[in-house]
């Protein structure tokens, strides 16, 4: 197993370091409810088509490289709430061991 030092900020502002698995093609919008740090059925409502925005998180380390928003990314990142220009969607972003040490935090619930 291969896993990965992630720090998640939950909507109420507290930060979990979590362990994040590289090998089971994971990603953040999954390891997010794999850990329980947002209450069930508040994210990743469409269960990862990048169709609600309900992962939306803001991206707050500098140094990862992150693949591309995706046409399907940048048309749901419109329509969403509370969008910075460091907000991506969480069911886009997959675990691999680039990504260590990787800090965000969850957008605040649009409904």
């Amino acid at each position: 197993m291969s896993d990965i030092t992630i720090t998640i900020i939950d909507r109420e502002g507290n930060a979990h370091r979590v362990e994040a698995p590289t090998d089971m093609n994971m990603n953040l919008m999954e390891v997010v409810r794999m850990h329980e740090l947002a209450p069930e059925g508040t994210i990743g409502i469409c269960g990862g088509m990048a169709m609600c925005a309900s992962c939306q998180c803001y991206v707050l380390s500098h140094e990862h490289v992150l693949p591309e928003k995706s046409y399907e990314e940048e048309d749901m990142l419109d329509q969403a709430f509370f969008v910075e220009n460091n907000s991506r969607l969480g069911c886009q972003i997959n675990m691999t061991a680039e990504l260590e040490g990787l800090e965000v935090k969850l957008a605040p619930q649009s409904t």
